[in-house]
């Protein structure tokens, strides 16, 4: 299993339609046929000292092998939110893991 979480974070300044062009964007790319599961959301109203925040948007990606990941990262919807969307946040983070199923 090879997990791809990536957290974003949203310029201040966006618009309404902004957000919504955004939220389309990280939502299709859960669509892409290599995805094995997908989650996008929120900062969870949890608050400790340890607990980061301060970020606008998580998307978590499950694929079922790295090799499935490297085709993610080359799909033409990924591209096209990258380019589409990239303008949109300040800040992204990714933090990518292997583990058992």
């Amino acid at each position: 299993m090879f997990v791809h979480a990536v957290y974003f974070w949203l310029r201040n300044d966006l618009t309404a339609a902004e957000v919504k062009q955004f939220d389309a964007g990280v939502a299709a790319l859960r669509s892409i046929e290599v995805v094995h599961a997908g989650y996008v959301g929120v900062p969870a109203a949890t608050n400790r000292p340890i607990i980061e925040r301060g970020y606008t948007r998580a998307l978590i990606l499950v694929f079922k092998d790295e090799k499935a990941h490297d085709a993610y990262q080359v799909h033409p919807v990924h591209d096209r939110f990258r380019a589409e969307c990239s303008p949109l946040w300040t800040k992204v983070q990714i933090f990518d893991s292997v583990g058992d199923e």
